[in-house]
């Protein structure tokens, strides 16, 4: 069986793409302290100091292929306590999602 010039190369990018799709998840470092960061929900930090709010995001495709939500997720959330952890935030509450790969996230000192 042999393939034209067109089919190889076609295969050849699909075979990337999807090998840099599941490596995806795994470009977002962690930052010392990042794991500390508690997720809570806005009722929750009603009597913490809030450190203020910030969007971030993070690559919701790969050429043509759409990265699943729960990866895209976690990497918003990942960036977000990363940054929790710069701004001395122990906790972070999600906003509203703008775009598919965009969120919005509040931080809060709670613990002193």
């Amino acid at each position: 069986m042999q393939f034209s010039k067109k089919t190889s190369v076609i295969a050849a990018v699909v075979t990337l793409t999807l090998g840099l799709g599941g490596c995806a998840n795994k470009l977002i470092g962690e930052r010392i302290g990042a794991d500390q960061i508690a997720v809570a929900q806005a009722s929750q930090v009603t009597t913490c100091k809030s450190l203020g709010r910030s969007t971030v995001s993070v690559l919701s495709a790969l050429g043509p292929i759409t990265r699943s939500a729960e990866s895209v997720e976690d990497n918003l959330l990942q960036m977000a306590r990363n940054e929790a952890v710069d701004k001395g935030a122990d906790s972070v509450v999600k906003g509203n999602s703008m775009e598919y790969g965009k969120r919005s996230f509040e931080f809060f000192k709670c613990k002193n």
